[in-house]
């Protein structure tokens, strides 16, 4: 099969049978197909930089690789799990089933930490950042990237994923700027003489409810690291555990910036509000006006 007539039939392939999941908008046929491609040729993208691919002639053994990885793609394999990349706030990651895949919806959160750093950090001092949850360290790496003066802090209860995060850094040269640490939430800075002296704190923590872990998409539940999204009960156990925590680390007039799952904002942000620590509690929402974001500032 000539190059031009295997594209067409991989790319009627996906597009009638490929399940797109809304937070993966990136992730079209064609731009599912052009990462596949790129892979076969040895060259690992995400869906979001295989836009520009222009696929290549390919070998036997490519076509071979190809036919191989859109067939696991249809099965439900996540694209980041078979290319190994994934995307986040223009950033290429090395991605694995060791943590939560990096989402478009969180770079909503890395986004404000980032313009709230920006305007609160005097030129020539240090930001001390903590992002706890972290993952494969795609929020502590993207606020080390655009602030320059920051010093980031990053801790995930998996040790499999600290190791992803540990690899995405020495990818960008950042293991200088972001230290990483096993453990759980703030407990691997308590020794660290963090106490009252952290710019920021960031989180994007599990909050889906166990009751619909069993009802999620077969793509996330059965690939992606269960801790990574189950929030407990009501979703917001750890939520509740950093708000509470939070403060004996932040500095006053620093943040704690966190994302929310759909409808918990509101809520939680009411809570925050009667609390003393916190002396204004603010929600970013995202394109269709749902609360995702909860930035808290400490007294």
């Amino acid at each position: 099969m000539m190059n031009d007539d295997l594209y067409e039939s991989l790319l009627r392939a996906l597009s009638e049978k490929l399940c797109i999941l809304p937070d993966k908008p990136e992730e079209t046929p064609e731009n599912t197909l052009k990462a596949l491609w790129s892979l076969s040729k040895g060259k690992p993208v995400s869906a979001e930089l295989a836009k520009n691919y222009e696929p290549e002639k390919l070998a036997e053994e490519e076509h071979q690789k190809l036919q191989f990885c859109v067939q696991e793609r249809l099965k439900g394999v996540p694209l980041a799990h078979i290319s190994g990349r994934q995307c986040f706030m223009g950033l290429e990651l090395v991605a694995g089933p060791e943590a939560l895949i990096p989402r478009k919806e969180t770079e909503l959160l890395a986004g404000a930490a980032i313009d709230l750093l920006r305007g609160c950090v005097t030129e020539g001092e240090t930001a001390q950042v903590i992002d706890v949850c972290t993952g494969a360290g795609n929020v502590a790496i993207a606020i080390a990237m655009e602030v320059e003066c920051a010093m980031v802090y990053a801790a995930d209860l998996s040790e499999e994923a600290v190791e992803l995060a540990q690899k995405n850094c020495e990818l960008l040269g950042l293991v200088d700027r972001v230290q990483l640490h096993s453990g759980d939430l703030l407990d691997p800075f308590r020794a660290l003489d963090l106490n009252g002296k952290v710019d920021m704190i960031t989180c994007n923590p599990p909050y889906i409810s166990s009751a619909k872990v069993p009802t999620m998409a077969n793509e996330i539940s059965s690939h992606e690291p269960q801790m990574a999204f189950d929030g407990g009960v009501f979703g917001v156990n750890l939520m509740r555990r950093l708000i509470g925590e939070a403060p004996e680390f932040i500095g006053s007039g620093g943040h704690l910036v966190f994302e929310v799952g759909l409808g918990q904002g509101p809520a939680l942000k009411k809570q925050m509000s009667n609390m003393s620590e916190y002396d204004s509690v603010d929600i970013v929402s995202d394109a269709q006006g749902n609360a995702r974001v909860i930035v808290a500032r400490v007294v």
